[in-house]
């Protein structure tokens, strides 16, 4: 059997978790120096969380280490079952490197037994379709290797497009550099962002406003989305208007498949900041 494992960033619906048997490694955080909990399994509270954000809440957060993973693992290892772990962007987190880790200590402790540690180069959305892909190829009964295969191939084809209402999020947790924030900073000018194609976020655009810079997801889906037919994913962090616009845009140009839309979870959504808008495919390139 493999045991498919995740993390906090992968953002999926919770009936999805449930339905696919997905175990989720948190994240942890703390706002305003209170550590919080953030259960995947149950629905988050993005109005309230992004809101104590705008009054000024800090939030912050530290990366799952490797004893973690290891704990995690292990506890599918001792039955005798295959361990998958598809996570978050090396290029934005040490998460990565710590399971990593884990995977070579484990493959020495249990040899019979199959381990991966699969970095996306990915965040949100852009993680959870993998996760999620994986997740229904291992129902289908696709070998381990070809699970593997699959998302090495499709991880360079993973498009994320963001844009944010403040880039002070993004400069706080090193996410970005002070010049791209001070760009950001001009007066209504909206970056558009993408992670690159080690996982690093960067600045590929910038409109003036907010309506232009929802446009420009849409406009930049329209170039290079792969099948329009192929499910999607959308992450809000408290900006459910701004979604429906893209969604709704989206269609417009074609869009036929499935969207999942969600908001931000709290790890993730925190470097982002409140009113960000993303937009996850599988293009022909990033």
């Amino acid at each position: 059997m493999i045991k498919l494992f995740t993390d906090t960033s992968a953002n999926l619906p919770a009936e999805l978790i449930k339905q696919y048997g997905i175990s989720v490694v948190p994240f942890s955080y703390t706002v305003d120096g209170k550590e919080a909990r953030y259960d995947s399994e149950t629905d988050f509270d993005g109005a309230a969380f992004y809101g104590a954000m705008r009054a000024g809440a800090i939030v912050r957060t530290s990366m799952i280490n490797t004893d973690t993973f290891l704990c995690y693992f292990r506890r599918e290892a001792v039955k005798g079952n295959d361990v998958m772990y598809i996570g978050m962007s090396g290029g934005i987190s040490g998460a990565a490197n710590a399971a990593a880790a884990a995977v070579r200590e484990l493959k020495a402790e249990y040899p019979a037994l199959k381990f991966a540690a699969i970095d996306t180069f990915a965040a949100s959305l852009g993680e959870g379709l993998m996760v999620l892909r994986a997740a229904e190829l291992i129902d289908s009964g696709q070998t381990f290797e070809e699970i593997e295969r699959f998302i090495l191939t499709g991880r360079r084809h993973m498009c994320q497009f963001f844009t944010v209402d403040d880039l002070v999020y993004l400069k706080r947790g090193g996410r970005i550099s002070g010049t791209a924030a001070l760009i950001g900073s001009m007066l209504n000018i909206k970056p558009i962002l993408k992670g690159d194609d080690t996982g690093h976020i960067v600045m590929c655009d910038k409109v003036r406003g907010s309506k232009r810079a929802i446009l420009n997801l849409a406009e930049k889906y329209g170039r290079l989305v792969f099948d329009r037919d192929v499910r999607i994913g959308i992450a809000h962090a408290d900006n459910s208007e701004g979604a429906a616009r893209l969604v709704e845009l989206l269609r417009e140009r074609g869009f036929g498949g499935k969207c999942i839309n969600v908001c931000y979870e709290p790890v993730t959504g925190s470097h982002v900041g409140p009113g960000t808008v993303a937009l996850f495919f599988y293009g022909m390139h990033k």
